[in-house]
């Protein structure tokens, strides 16, 4: 994909290439201590986004949250480890034991991979660490975005074989709810990747952050922007998108039979996976490790040093406020309205989106003005909501006319067939028979002659 796009009509004849030769020079040691550096900081940001998650939804709900562990409660997520740890750990009689224990660590394994290619600061060996010169990086490749979306989908395995494993029917529902979500909710997210990439000329993650001196893809595509929000929440099943272990209908879904330090690695893959899509938004959309434009403008040592660092895990804490946000607002929606939203909306919106961002790219590269550009795209937006706005309109007219024709032919029987399905547009439920209440049968009059509330009936012939 980047042998064909270029960043302007100047540099037309120039191919975007990542420059990745500072990475795989480090020494053996140092590579290690960045591994364990990038375990730490997973460990220690899930650790403090579990207890921040508790104390921001107890304010939003005004309620106390966690106060008794450590100073304002700030090692109740280290508490519930240790005693998840020293739990009972009961194994299920009727489930595949091999997979049923090995569904946690394919959960939780993969998802600390996607860490390492996360850029923390600048690739041009800006830092010294024991007096060697090295990337804020782990290590970097020409398809980094490419590995991520994989550690991220074997991770998702856990949770599908953890529902089939266990041999009950509600972690089973919670298996397949979360294979349905993973598939449908990776197309919209690879969807606006691909718009990244087209704009970059790189997946490469150091490559795609520098793309971003200039302006964050955040503004500059918006579209894609939003649609990788609404897609993260589904991937890392977080609230109001947690079908899969939604505890009103499924008790607790995949991990269900599931106890003691097992069902702590199930939660650990949960928030890893938080913290790494948020990690992710921030290199691909909102300029990575770059200091925001009112401190860049004024401060010119702000994207040197260990200061980018420092903005990195800034954004990374405003992300994760927004998933605990969503958590303490919205409520969770109905399976069928989380599927019509990923296969009827964000995937068709994602797909006219990327259609229109290579179009500009491809009027750029052939040397059309700014201003022609917008014209034609503006254009084209516009018409594809018309079109879309008349064919809504007559299709909606026509399913309200059949309904109704429908609903006046025939009753509408809830139970037809064999269990209850909600009344399309124009039919109506039949009317619930319902016992009094105990206050209004207080209130009927009771007759002469009778202790029950029932009236004395007269002979016949009388």
């Amino acid at each position: 994909m980047s042998a064909f796009v270029m960043a302007a009509p100047s540099q037309r004849s120039v191919l975007a290439a990542e420059d990745l030769s500072m990475f795989g020079t480090d020494p053996f040691w140092l590579v290690a201590l960045k591994a364990v550096f990038c375990f730490a900081f997973m460990m220690l940001t899930v650790l403090l986004s579990i207890v921040f998650e508790r104390k921001i939804v107890g304010w939003m709900q005004l309620r106390v949250g966690p106060n008794r562990h450590g100073p304002w409660g700030m090692l109740q997520s280290l508490a519930d480890g240790v005693k998840l740890m020293l739990k009972e750990d009961i194994t299920v009689k009727g489930s595949d034991k091999a997979v049923y224990l090995l569904a946690p660590i394919i959960g939780a394994v993969p998802a600390f991979m996607a860490i390492a290619v996360i850029p923390f600061g600048p690739a041009d060996n800006e830092v010294s660490i024991f007096g060697h010169r090295t990337p804020m990086q782990l290590t970097d490749m020409p398809v980094a975005v490419l590995f991520v979306l994989a550690t991220a989908s074997i991770a998702s395995y856990g949770v599908v074989l953890a529902g089939w494993s266990s041999g009950s029917t509600y972690p089973l529902l919670g298996g397949v709810r979360a294979t349905a979500q993973i598939i449908s909710y990776e197309i919209a997210m690879g969807l606006s990747f691909a718009a990244v990439f087209l704009y970059s000329g790189s997946m490469s993650t150091s490559t795609i952050v520098a793309e971003q001196a200039d302006g964050w893809f955040a503004y500059l595509l918006p579209v894609s922007f939003v649609i990788y929000l609404v897609s993260m929440v589904g991937e890392a099943h977080r609230a109001p998108f947690d079908m899969p272990e939604s505890e009103g209908d499924l008790v607790a879904g995949f991990q269900t039979e599931y106890s003691s330090i097992k069902f702590a690695m199930f939660m650990l893959t949960e928030y890893i996976h938080l913290v790494t899509v948020s990690a992710l938004a921030v290199t691909l959309f909102l300029g990575g490790w770059r200091a925001p434009a009112p401190i860049s403008t004024w401060w010119e040592g702000a994207n040197h040093g260990w200061w980018p660092m420092l903005w990195f895990v800034a954004k990374l804490a405003v992300l994760i406020f927004v998933f605990i946000w969503l958590r303490g607002t919205l409520p969770r929606v109905r399976y069928d309205q989380f599927m019509k939203l990923g296969w009827k909306i964000l995937i068709p919106v994602a797909l006219v989106w990327l259609m229109l961002v290579a179009t500009v790219r491809a009027m750029r590269n052939e040397g059309y003005d700014y201003s022609e550009v917008v014209y034609w795209v503006a254009g084209t937006a516009l018409g594809l909501l018309l079109i879309t706005f008349v064919i809504d309109f007559f299709r909606g007219g026509e399913d309200e006319a059949e309904a109704e024709a429908a609903g006046k032919d025939e009753p509408f029987d809830p139970m037809a067939g064999g269990f209850p399905v909600p009344p399309l547009p124009g039919q109506t439920l039949p009317p619930v028979p319902r016992r009094p209440s105990r206050a209004d049968r207080d209130r009927e009059p009771v007759a002469a002659g009778t202790t029950d509330g029932t009236t004395e009936r007269e002979p016949d012939g009388a």
